[in-house]
């Protein structure tokens, strides 16, 4: 199936030292991520949606600034195409005001579906910060 690549970008009332944590915690990211996350020992974090495993590990991360989660796939070997997703928190220094960009590279091909879902992820977050 063919891979797609979704960017998303929401106006958050919150600090960039504010959000970092809920981009990179296992506590942060079951706050409002999904249903719950855990962090094994080997770093790997364990995404829980519906009661189905989603393993994944933060290949990247810049402090106060972007984090970056790919995939596990057990059916595929390391390197081969897998999905990711990006949470990046940008200030635009004119306004001051706060910007979340996600972008998330899977095979989910339903854009306004998907665009639902990061609407409803993103409210969620912004009741848990007050922004």
């Amino acid at each position: 199936m063919k891979k797609t690549k979704f960017a998303y970008e929401y106006e958050i009332n919150a600090s960039k030292k504010m959000l970092y944590p809920y981009f990179t915690t296992a506590s942060g990211l079951a706050q409002w991520f999904a249903d719950d996350v855990n962090l094994d020992e080997d770093n790997i974090f364990n995404f829980i949606w519906e009661g189905e495993d989603h393993k994944a590990k933060m290949v990247s991360h810049r402090t106060n600034s972007f984090a970056k989660f790919i995939f596990l796939d057990s059916d595929k070997l390391e390197g081969e195409d897998p999905d990711w997703v990006e949470f990046k928190i940008d200030l635009n220094e004119m306004t001051q005001t706060t910007f979340i960009k996600v972008q998330e590279y899977n095979d989910f091909d339903d854009k306004e579906e998907q665009a639902e879902v990061w609407e409803g992820l993103l409210h969620t977050l912004k009741e848990t910060v007050g922004g």
